[in-house]
C-alpha cells in the first residue's frame, strides 16, 4: 500500500499525475477522474455539500481512498472516483484553508492588517461578498471580539482605499477590484449609476460624510447639485418628503463646497407653501431628518408654525411627539403644549401613540397632567384601537410592560378616584384576566385600601374603625392637605431641583425625592384608614358593660385612688379630660368589662390594676351658643 499526505509538496504535479492516470488504465478510477484528483490532491482542502470545509490527509493509491478531516467526521475515507464526484477543490489561498492551516496568522492579521484579511475574504469568493458573509466566516474564529466595532474601523479603512467597493446597503457585496480608483471617481461612479432621487440623495449623504477625502470638492458639488436640482422639481408634488431630502442634501453639498445657490431652484420654504398634509410629510421623512424638517417648517411659517405642529401633535407617531414637544418648549410654547394635552386627555380624545409618548417620557413639566385621568384616556385608546384596521398594540405592551406607570400616575390621586379607576380597569376589554390581574395587583400593592374592591373580601386591615365624626373630619382635612397642597408643592420642588442639572451631585433633588416617599407613605396609610373609618356620635350605648362610647369610673387598687376613663374613637384623646381611644391598650382591657370586674393593664412599663365602680354613657358637650346680641339701648349713656 503505497499512502501520499495530500497538499504538502511531496513529489510534484505531474508525479501525482502519472500515478493516476496508471490507476485509470488499471480500471481503479476513470479517466475523466484524473484532473478533479489532481486538483484535490494538489490543495489539500475541499468542499462537501453537507459535510462543509474537508482537510484532506491523505490520498491512498493502492485502495484507491482519500483520508479526509471533516469538522463532524474526522479521518473519514472516501472513494477517489467519489470525491471526484463529490468534492470541490479549495485553493490553499481561500480563507477556509487559511484559517485551518495558519489561524493565529489570520487574527494577527485581523488585528493589524484589517483591508489584507478582507481582502484574503474577497478572493475567496470570486472578488466580493456580503457583510453577513464575511462576519460569518471570520466570526469567532478569527475575530473573538467586537465584530461590530472591528468592521467600522474596517469599513473606513476601504472606503478610503482605491480597490474597493463598499454598498449602501448591507444585502449588496462589497466588491475588491485590482485597478484602483479613487474616492471621488467611486462614489461619482455611484452617484450617477443610483436610480431615482431617493437613491440619489443616499450616495450624496455617502459623499457629504467623506468630503474630506474627494479630490475636487466643488466639481463634485457642481455634478451633484446640477442632477439633485431637476429630481426636486419632479418629485415636490407627488413626494414631497423625498423632494425635501432632497433641498437638505443639496443645501449641505452647497456649504461643504461653498457654492452659491442656482436661480430659481426649489427651496425648503417652497415646499412647505405647498397644500400638503403636514403630519403625513413628516411622518414619511427619516427619523434622522425630523427635526430640520421641523425647523424648516418653522422658518417658513414663522407666525402659525406652533399651531399646526399642536394640531398634529394628535395624529403622529410617539418618536414625532417626542419631536414636536422638544420644539414646542425649546420655543417657549410649553403653556400652549400643556393646554392642548391637558383638552386631549380630559376629553378621552388623545391618540394611543401621543398617550404613549407622553407615559414613556412622564416629563416633571406635565406633573399637573400626569394623574390617573392618563390611564383613563389610555383604556378608552386602546379600547378605540381595537375597531381600527391598522391596530397597534404599543400602548397596550407598554403599560403592561411598564412596571412603575399605575403608581406613578394614581401617587396624588384622592382615594375615590383610584376606586373609580379601579372599577374601570375592572370592566375593561383590552386586556384579558391574567394582564388584568396583574394590572390590578399593582394598583394594590400603591394601594392597599382597594384591596377589598378588587378582592371582594374584606381582611384584617380592612377592619372597621370607629371614629367621632370630629375626628373623622380632621383626617380628612389632613388627607386634603396633603393631597392637593404639599404632594404637589413637593412635586415643583422636584421638577425645579431637576433642572439644577447632575443629578448625582443634586442635593436638593435627592432631599425632594425623600421628601416624596415621606408623603406618598403617608398617603397610603392616611387612605388605609379612612377607608375603614365609620363615624359616629356614640348615642345611646349599652351600659351593662363597658363599650365604646361610656364613661367608666374605676379605683386604682395601689394608690385607692378614683380615676375616669371616657372611651370614644380610634382618633381621640384628650389627657386633661381622661378620653381615651377603645384602641389604646387601657381602652382593650376595660371594654366588655362589668362593673365589680377588676382588670389589668401595662402603662409605660407599669401594671395596674383598677375596679369598675361605674358605667355611664357618654354625654357629648353641646355646641357652644353665641352670646345674644346687646341690646342698642344697653350701650347708651346712664343705661
Amino acid at each position: 500500500m503505497r499512502a501520499r499526505k495530500a497538499g504538502s509538496g511531496e513529489g510534484d504535479g505531474n508525479l501525482m499525475r502519472e500515478e493516476f492516470e496508471k490507476m485509470a488504465v488499471a480500471g481503479k478510477i476513470e479517466g475523466r477522474h484524473v484532473e478533479p484528483l489532481l486538483q484535490l490532491t494538489t490543495s489539500g482542502y475541499c468542499m462537501h455539500r453537507s459535510w462543509g470545509f474537508g482537510r484532506i490527509k491523505t490520498v491512498d493509491t493502492v485502495f484507491a481512498r482519500f483520508t479526509i478531516d471533516f469538522p463532524s467526521k474526522p479521518g473519514h475515507t472516501m472513494d477517489l472516483g467519489f470525491a471526484a464526484e463529490s468534492l470541490k477543490p479549495i485553493p490553499k489561498e481561500h480563507i477556509l484553508a487559511r484559517k485551518a492551516a495558519d489561524l493565529e496568522g489570520l487574527r494577527q492579521m485581523a488585528a493589524l492588517q484589517h483591508l489584507d484579511l478582507i481582502r484574503v475574504v474577497l478572493n475567496s469568493y470570486g472578488g466580493k461578498a456580503t457583510v453577513d458573509q464575511i462576519q460569518q466566516v471570520l466570526v469567532p474564529d478569527v475575530i473573538r471580539d467586537d465584530w461590530k466595532k472591528w468592521w467600522e474601523t474596517a469599513k473606513r479603512e476601504m472606503k478610503k482605499d482605491g480597490h474597493f467597493q463598499v454598498p449602501l446597503k448591507k444585502t449588496e457585496p462589497v466588491i475588491y477590484q485590482a485597478q484602483e480608483v479613487s474616492m471621488q471617481d467611486r462614489l461619482l461612479g455611484e452617484f450617477r449609476a443610483a436610480k431615482g432621487l431617493k437613491a440619489r440623495v443616499a450616495v450624496a449623504t455617502e459623499i457629504l460624510k467623506n468630503a474630506h477625502d474627494l479630490s475636487d470638492k466643488q466639481a463634485a458639488a457642481a455634478e451633484i447639485i446640477a442632477a439633485l436640482n431637476p429630481d426636486i422639481v419632479s418629485h415636490q408634488r407627488t413626494q414631497p418628503s423625498v423632494a425635501l431630502e432632497g433641498v437638505f442634501i443639496r443645501d449641505e453639498i452647497r456649504e461643504m463646497a461653498g457654492l452659491p445657490p442656482a436661480e430659481g431652484e426649489v427651496s425648503a420654504a417652497l415646499l412647505w407653501s405647498q397644500d400638503i398634509r403636514f403630519a403625513s410629510m413628516m411622518e414619511t421623512l427619516p427619523a434622522a431628518k425630523h427635526r430640520r424638517a421641523l425647523d424648516s417648517f418653522k422658518t417658513a411659517n414663522p407666525g402659525h408654525w406652533h399651531e399646526v405642529i399642536l394640531t398634529a401633535l394628535n395624529s403622529v407617531s410617539a418618536r414625532l411627539c417626542r419631536e414636536f414637544a422638544s420644539l414646542l418648549m425649546q420655543e417657549g410654547k410649553a403653556d400652549q403644549l400643556k393646554e392642548a394635552l391637558a383638552r386631549l386627555v380630559s376629553q378621552h380624545t388623545a391618540s394611543s401613540e401621543l398617550l404613549l409618548w407622553l407615559g414613556r417620557d412622564r416629563n416633571d413639566l406635565f406633573a399637573d397632567i400626569l394623574g390617573p385621568e392618563v390611564f383613563r384616556a389610555m383604556l378608552t385608546a386602546m379600547e378605540r384601537d381595537q375597531f381600527n384596521e391598522k391596530r397597534s398594540n404599543r400602548l397596550r405592551e407598554f403599560v403592561l410592560d411598564d412596571q412603575a406607570l399605575l403608581s406613578d400616575l394614581t401617587a396624588t390621586a384622592d382615594l375615590e378616584v383610584i376606586k373609580d379607576l379601579t372599577r374601570a380597569l375592572q370592566l375593561s376589554s383590552v386586556f384579558d384576566d391574567m394582564d388584568k390581574r396583574s394590572l390590578l395587583a399593582r394598583i394594590v400593592k400603591s394601594h392597599p385600601a382597594v384591596q377589598s374592591l378588587v378582592t371582594g373580601e374584606a381582611t384584617k386591615q380592612d377592619a372597621v374603625l370607629h371614629v367621632s365624626w370630629e375626628s373623622l373630619e380632621r383626617r380628612k382635612a389632613e388627607y386634603t392637605e396633603l393631597v392637593q397642597k404639599k404632594i404637589p408643592a413637593n412635586s415643583k420642588e422636584i421638577a425645579i431641583a431637576r433642572s439644577y442639572g447632575d443629578l448625582s451631585e443634586n442635593h436638593e433633588f435627592k432631599a425632594a425625592k425623600e421628601m416624596q416617599k415621606v408623603l406618598m407613605r403617608q398617603k397610603e396609610e392616611l387612605e388605609g384608614q379612612l377607608v375603614r373609618a365609620r363615624g359616629t356620635d356614640f348615642s345611646n350605648p349599652r351600659t351593662d358593660v363597658v363599650g365604646i362610647g361610656t364613661v367608666v369610673q374605676a379605683t386604682d387598687l395601689e394608690a385607692n385612688q378614683t380615676e375616669t376613663f371616657t372611651i370614644l374613637g380610634a382618633w381621640d384623646f384628650d389627657e386633661q379630660k381622661g378620653i381615651i381611644s377603645y384602641l389604646t391598650p387601657v381602652g382593650q382591657a376595660l371594654l366588655g368589662r362589668k362593673v365589680g370586674e377588676s382588670v389589668e393593664f401595662e402603662v409605660h412599663g407599669q401594671r395596674h390594676h383598677h375596679r369598675i365602680d361605674r358605667i355611664e354613657a357618654y354625654q357629648p358637650p353641646a355646641p357652644a351658643q353665641e352670646a345674644a346680641p346687646v341690646a342698642a339701648e344697653q350701650l347708651s349713656p346712664g343705661a
